[in-house]
């Protein structure tokens, strides 16, 4: 059996164009060998090298080698070997490392292969839209739905900025409900642009009030904001009510997760200013790349620098797990696959795991890439239930 990390170095170090004439050689007959190679698409993965240009090639290199014997250093498994200054070069790894898996998957060495019975499809857009008259309408690709204020295709909902009232008039609100399984993206009819992921509910006028608060309530799951700024609305300041908190903001960019079945809300701050408040009175201001830790159980709040890419990552596609738990890491996944998960061997929840893995891949593929750290024994797929073993 190859060596296919050893191959994915190769590759990164080719795209570095420090490969030595024996690599060289090495790499030619892996290719020659495996002809599906050639047909992965790493050129788009890897597109961003040519920012390499600006640093020592050598040292880059380095530093992806010093990384990943860092990560062997503690009890934290990896799918992927770094991210961060470069993520392209990584991105090869982890690609190659699945197509690997998905083409081959009779040679690994995974001595426990996944069991499916039945299919588990992945995650798309889709959303159930209700209406004023508490009439609701299901929206996903191939249904077009259009009214006087909105717009939809059945992949996203458009609402009509005329519709912004200019005087204090009684508005109705619309219910944008995403089930598990499913994610969407509306535009609010200030401007403002929403992503919803999966499992969520966001409850906002389709209007708004000249001059006046404009309020929405994100009632569970997440979303990222991309608010329109108050300078094009006569002053008006945007507000997010989640549960018991409230999210104050100008013109900004953030990420909200407040999930039913989790004790704490995540606001995380991309660009801009927001003031998070809690009750009884308590308000903390953000800055980009903080992030606030609410805890619904004891009131208290938490403000800490993080990583914002593993924060908002979802909404560009991908999964980005940093040193989290597997059960968390299943949470995650059995909302955008629809799948319930459980564990027969309650000690692999605790198991920790950095990396990023693409969001439309196979359930397969990301469970055989977990599976060939070798910490996990066997995964079952049965009736519509990941079984971890």
């Amino acid at each position: 059996m190859k060596d296919i990390f050893s191959i994915s170095k190769l590759i990164i170090k080719k795209k570095l164009k420090i490969l030595s004439d024996d690599e060289k050689s090495r790499l030619k007959a892996f290719n020659a060998e495996y002809p599906f190679s050639k047909s992965v698409d790493f050129e788009k993965i890897v597109q961003k090298i040519n920012d390499y240009s600006l640093v020592n090639k050598d040292r880059a290199w380095k530093a992806i080698l010093d990384k990943s014997v860092k990560e062997q250093e503690v009890p934290v498994f990896s799918i992927y070997r770094s991210w961060y200054k470069y993520a392209a070069a990584a991105s090869v790894i982890l690609l190659f490392s699945v197509s690997y898996f998905f083409f081959f998957n009779n040679e690994t060495s995974v001595k426990n292969p996944i069991v499916v019975n039945t299919p588990i499809e992945i995650g798309n857009n889709k959303a159930i839209l209700t209406l004023e008259d508490g009439s609701k309408v299901a929206l996903e690709k191939g249904t077009n739905y259009k009214t006087s204020t909105l717009n939809s295709n059945g992949e996203h909902i458009v609402y009509d900025p005329k519709g912004e009232a200019t005087t204090a008039i009684a508005i109705g609100s619309n219910y944008l409900t995403i089930p598990r399984g499913g994610q969407f993206f509306v535009q609010l009819a200030d401007g403002t642009k929403v992503w919803l992921n999966s499992e969520s509910q966001l409850k906002y006028p389709v209007a708004f009030v000249d001059g006046k608060m404009r309020k929405v309530e994100l009632i569970y799951g997440e979303a990222y904001f991309e608010v329109s700024p108050s300078t094009a609305h006569k002053g008006s300041k945007f507000e997010v009510f989640t549960k018991k908190q409230t999210v104050q903001v100008i013109g900004t960019q953030f990420n909200i997760k407040a999930y039913n079945d989790e004790n704490n809300i995540y606001t995380t701050l991309v660009e801009g200013k927001v003031a998070v408040s809690i009750p009884p009175n308590k308000k903390q201001l953000l800055v980009p790349k903080e992030q606030s830790d609410f805890n619904l159980i004891t009131n208290s709040i938490n403000v800490s620098k993080v990583d914002v890419y593993s924060s908002v990552a979802w909404k560009e596609g991908f999964f980005s797990f940093r040193t989290m738990p597997l059960k968390e890491i299943m949470k995650v996944l059995s909302r955008w696959y629809n799948v319930d998960v459980t564990f027969e061997n309650k000690k692999l929840e605790s198991v920790k795991f950095n990396g990023v893995l693409r969001k439309d891949q196979d359930i397969r593929e990301i469970l055989t890439t977990i599976q060939t750290t070798k910490s996990i024994n066997a995964y079952e797929v049965k009736n519509g239930k990941i079984i971890i073993k």
